[in-house]
């Protein structure tokens, strides 16, 4: 048994990063850990760049764009590392940007196989050097290339893991290594075909690559090291006053990443659920806050709701026609016109002769219309936002949509769905108006709730009498 700790981009931005994972890490020693590092912060964005850059021709400009980030990863090296362990890197970097150049060279129109190799070195360096980084630090630390360990189909850019060769590859490589005493590095967001050719899982794709190693391993806990403490019940952005959720289910971690909480990636939990294996969101800036733990069973919590997201920029479709009142064959039809577009609905509902759905991404919204329109009359909104609320405590709780929309009662609501889960309520308003929602919620369902229990315990703080004022 053993923990998965991944760190993401903003863990590892730069030489104390660096030294705080190393740190993190060296404490933890008796739980086994293997380590799973996102490029550094910035990386990712910079090749995909060179890489556009490359396809427009503009060769020369693709590597000098990259020069700054070889530049930082040197500062690191040369800040933590002594001088045969710092020499060692460089030149391991210096051939890495050898290769790099040679790929931007062979980028043509459309090269997704290339794009994903030169991704990889994002990833690929991070890890060799907080590999290093470790050894300096006393850890023995062995750097594992994921591309041994992640196996996927040859869908570039966004490729799907074969699960059983995988798990068989990943405790094949990694068993061993943990045996011995010594702690796995890799690289997250990576992997290969079965002829081994690089691809990679897709943004945020180094969440997935932890929960599938974790799964792989039966880990006691996966634990996902960000820069906030764990789930919060708003966006802080928005939301000052959130606090974080100490534990949730999997269905409510689930429901929150894909209505726009950034904390954890959405596919992260389905390999954890099915290895019913616990996941914790720390913070590697207080690495002694115990975060989030997201897990299979949770209690309903005395709040009744566990937490609010909210995604901008949605639009809305309606599709009316008399033709759906008793007939069957209507909604595949629908359905079949998104599937075809490679569209994701996000929310549906439905009447006898209507359906409203919402869409993140309209790119294709001009030919999905032109193929809806054969179904019956189209309307569309655009500029709207979806506000979610999540919590197991809505399965038997009454009352709840009444104190949403009392709560909100001047802002039109132009969609609403509650019922598709047990655990959450999801509306959509005007996009301008979503932030004010957002924040007038989290004070009725957090603040106002906190205040009052705080009251009945007779330990009403100066600033809850302040709030409640």
């Amino acid at each position: 048994m053993s923990i998965v700790m991944k760190f993401g981009g903003t863990s590892v931005a730069d030489a104390s990063a660096f030294e705080n994972v190393a740190g993190i890490v060296g404490e933890r020693i008796e739980s086994r850990p293997v380590v799973v590092v996102s490029a550094l912060s910035g990386m990712t964005d910079a090749l995909i760049r060179s890489y556009e850059l490359a396809q427009a021709g503009e060769t020369d400009r693709a590597l000098a764009s990259l020069l700054a980030l070889f530049e930082r990863h040197e500062s690191i090296a040369d800040a933590l590392l002594d001088g045969d362990a710092a020499k060692q890197f460089i030149i391991n970097l210096r051939l890495a940007e050898k290769e790099i150049s040679e790929l931007l060279g062979l980028v043509q129109a459309d090269s997704s196989s290339l794009r994903d190799e030169l991704l990889s070195f994002g990833e690929r360096l991070s890890s060799a050097l907080m590999t290093a980084v470790l050894r300096q630090q006393g850890v023995e630390a062995t750097n594992v290339d994921a591309r041994e360990c992640i196996l996927t189909d040859n869908q570039h850019g966004a490729a799907s893991p074969i699960f059983g060769e995988t798990f068989n590859r990943t405790r094949a490589v990694l068993e061993p290594i943990l045996e011995s005493r010594q702690v796995p590095v890799l690289g997250g967001f990576i992997a290969a075909t079965s002829s081994g050719v690089t691809t990679t899982l897709g943004r945020g794709g180094s969440d997935y690559t932890a929960a599938l190693i974790g799964a792989a391993l039966n880990a006691d806990e996966i634990q996902i090291w960000t820069d906030v403490t764990g789930v919060l019940t708003a966006d802080p952005r928005v939301v000052p006053q959130a606090q974080t959720v100490e534990r949730m289910s999997y269905g409510e971690a689930a429901e929150l990443a894909y209505f726009g909480a950034k904390v954890l990636h959405p596919k992260t939990i389905q390999p954890a659920i099915e290895g019913d294996i616990p996941v914790r969101i720390c913070n590697s800036n207080a690495p002694d806050a115990r975060g989030t733990l997201v897990c299979a069973q949770t209690e309903t919590s005395a709040r009744t709701l566990k937490a609010i997201a909210h995604k901008k920029g949605v639009t809305t479709v309606q599709i009316t026609s008399a033709r759906m009142l008793g007939a069957y064959g209507f909604l595949r039809a629908l359905f079949e016109v998104f599937e075809r577009h490679r569209t994701v609905i996000d929310v549906v509902t439905t009447s006898e002769v209507s359906v409203s759905l919402s869409l993140d991404d309209d790119t294709a919204l001009s030919a999905i219309l032109e193929d809806l329109r054969v179904l019956g009359t189209v309307g569309v909104e655009k500029g709207r936002a979806i506000i979610c609320v999540v919590g197991e405590g809505l399965r038997g709780t009454p009352g709840i949509a009444a104190r949403v929309f009392s709560t909100i009662s001047d802002i039109n609501v132009t969609l609403i769905s509650q019922g598709a889960s047990s655990i959450n309520f999801t509306f959509a308003i005007e996009e301008d108006r979503a932030l004010e929602a957002v924040r007038r919620l989290h004070h009725e369902f957090f603040e106002r709730e906190r205040i009052e229990m705080l009251a009945a315990a007779g330990e009403e703080t100066e600033w809850a009498a302040d709030l409640h004022r």
